[in-house]
């Protein structure tokens, strides 16, 4: 089944259940008002849930409306826990390779994650408001998922069973702020503003036999200006499978219902299908010419990220977002 949060004027919003094609839907108030209380409740919630979705797709329900009627929010408006991690190993290789540093071998072992602003996430067509061209703007095209409660010590292997909803995101990162940061030694904050989400998040069963072992087979479009970046196939290279990064995460604690683990930036080895961010694309030219030539983000700038099934359609719904230059109120 699909799932949103629309705007209705409070911090949560209001969840609704979307039809496949992602033109209708419907809220369940009776079921659960926002989708935090559908996953805190996810094994009485589901079955419903479900029922409802089934109905809406055969036309049975009288009181949908069209989603493009309402705003969209993201899909969990704002979560009690958020971290990213860095599964694509390859990339993390390319970045240091541009630097001229050596990738440590545990690397390809043990997972790199920080935990983010989990305060406010924002939605798919909301604007990236931020200060200051300078800092480096940059989005990072991810796969997140959305876990119910999480014992500590989980196997990786039965941290699948966790996962309830998987979605797209928009990490957005501030490129030139980061190196000042990570000198300290105490992990991103002033670079990692909020992050954008699809419009809709989907149970695995609906993405079928692409979703498989905790990994997402199918390509993740970035596209900036108009402008194809890159389509690199999700599932191909990716180092830790989702089992993986949520036992890393549960290592020493519980994970509470509604935890949104990410991906960390799509990368395929060699980057043959191009990239999931302009760091990435400023590394192969660095490493090629000598020089990186794409500059980052400036205001006025539009990003869109997309993932479609075989037959061309949207899976989650477009991120689409334009840059645009906060003011200080």
């Amino acid at each position: 089944m699909k799932l949103a949060s629309i705007d209705n004027n409070t911090r949560d919003g209001q969840l609704v259940v979307v039809n496949k094609e992602l033109t209708k839907a419907v809220k369940v108030t009776e079921i659960a008002v926002t989708m935090q209380a559908a996953i805190d409740n996810w094994n009485e919630t589901e079955c419903k849930l479900q029922t409802v979705y089934e109905n809406l797709n055969a036309g049975k329900i009288t009181n949908s409306f069209d989603l493009s009627s309402v705003r969209i929010l993201a899909p969990i408006p704002r979560a009690y826990h958020w971290a990213d991690g860095s599964a694509y190993v390859t990339h993390v290789e390319l970045v240091r390779k541009a630097r001229n540093a050596d990738l440590p071998e545990s690397f390809w072992s043990d997972p790199l994650m920080y935990m983010g602003a989990s305060d406010a996430f924002i939605g798919a067509n909301d604007d990236i408001e931020i200060e200051n061209e300078d800092w480096g703007i940059d989005f990072e095209s991810e796969i997140a998922v959305i876990t119910n409660d999480v014992p500590a010590g989980t196997t990786a292997e039965k941290a699948l069973s966790h996962i309830k909803l998987i979605t797209i995101i928009n990490d957005v990162s501030l490129r030139n702020l980061i190196p000042n940061e990570l000198s300290k030694q105490f992990g991103f904050y002033q670079s990692k503003p909020w992050t954008s989400f699809a419009p809709v998040v989907v149970t695995p069963d609906e993405l079928g036999d692409f979703w498989t072992k905790g990994k997402l087979h199918l390509p993740l479009y970035s596209t900036l200006n108009g402008k194809c970046i890159g389509s690199p196939n999700a599932g191909i290279d990716m180092t830790f499978d989702f089992g993986q990064l949520i036992a890393h995460a549960a290592k020493t604690r519980s994970l509470m219902a509604g935890t949104v683990i990410g991906s960390g930036t799509v990368a395929n080895e060699g980057s043959i299908n191009g990239s999931s961010c302009l760091a990435e694309v400023r590394c192969l030219e660095i490493i090629k010419q000598g020089q990186a030539i794409t500059p980052f983000m400036r205001f006025g700038d539009q990003i869109e990220i997309e993932m479609k099934d075989e037959e061309g359609n949207s899976i989650f719904g477009k991120i689409n977002q334009k840059v645009k230059k906060y003011i200080k109120k």
